[in-house]
């Protein structure tokens, strides 16, 4: 736990090019939406001002949404291009996302799955966390032996992700509405990442923390999986820690971590 959302940012982003600096080559998944905008913002700033270089690395986009094309204002291509790639040196085709305009999804889903394979396998899943426990757009409910597939999205995070496609007009019907459906990284497959970075920050994020961390292995909080990890690292802030119940124990361990454990 750290003091505030931005501090929460910043240990991320020491822990990404930590392992940037260590291996070069390393194999990233990455997500989008508000909680890695800073996160990311910080690694375009140390590869502009400290030589921080992604030109050998590999980058997967976590999620996309189906049936857009990929330059579209409101996807997750487009959104980590923006964020991220442009700004640093990751060539182009080590930057890879779900195909949601394939005409075969499932082989689509296969293939993103072969390419994480060919990469060497993640060496880092960084991850945020929906209010309901979901972890890229694995909904409640999903298999904890899920691989890269089609989900179809809730109401909840189709309403957390409608500012992205508030400025985009239809012909007479007002903002472009959210697709219903997504390709994602599964939750087995973020399993498989030799390193696991959840961060997560506010007060509305309070509830799925708690339950992700103190709460039993459950399909209704996907993020819960992360229980099963070996070195899976969560980074909140004070707000989104209110809810755990051993909060002064984790201070404590954080605390006492010996030199050769800590990270950031």
């Amino acid at each position: 736990m750290v003091p505030t959302a931005d501090e929460t940012c910043l240990r991320a982003a020491r822990i990404v090019s930590r392992l940037l600096r260590a291996k070069p080559e390393a194999a990233l998944a990455l997500p989008t939406g508000s909680t890695p905008r800073a996160i990311y913002a910080e690694l375009v700033r140390q590869h502009r001002d400290e030589g921080l270089s992604f030109a050998r690395a590999t980058a997967f986009n976590l999620d996309e949404y189906v049936g857009i094309r990929p330059d579209h204002p409101g996807g997750f291509r487009r959104a980590l291009q923006e964020a991220l790639y442009r700004h640093v040196d990751l060539p182009d085709a080590q930057a890879h996302a779900p195909d949601g305009q394939a005409a075969d999804l499932a082989d689509a889903c296969a293939r993103y799955e072969a390419a994480i394979v060919a990469a060497g396998g993640l060496d880092l899943a960084l991850l945020g966390l929906g209010i309901d426990g979901h972890i890229a757009f694995n909904e409640p409910t999903s298999s904890f032996g899920s691989r890269t597939r089609l989900k179809t999205l809730t109401d909840e995070t189709r309403a957390a992700n409608r500012p992205m496609f508030a400025g985009l007009a239809v012909s007479g019907a007002g903002a472009e509405p959210v697709p219903h459906h997504a390709l994602t990284v599964g939750i087995a497959t973020i399993l498989s990442a030799r390193r696991c970075l959840l961060v997560a920050f506010g007060a509305a994020k309070a509830s799925a923390v708690a339950k992700m961390v103190e709460g039993p292995l459950a399909a209704l909080v996907p993020a819960s999986a992360l229980q099963l990890h070996p070195h899976a690292t969560v980074i909140v802030d004070e707000a989104a820690a209110e809810g755990l119940a051993l909060r002064s124990y984790y201070d404590a361990v954080a605390a006492s971590k010996p030199a050769w454990q800590r990270d950031d």
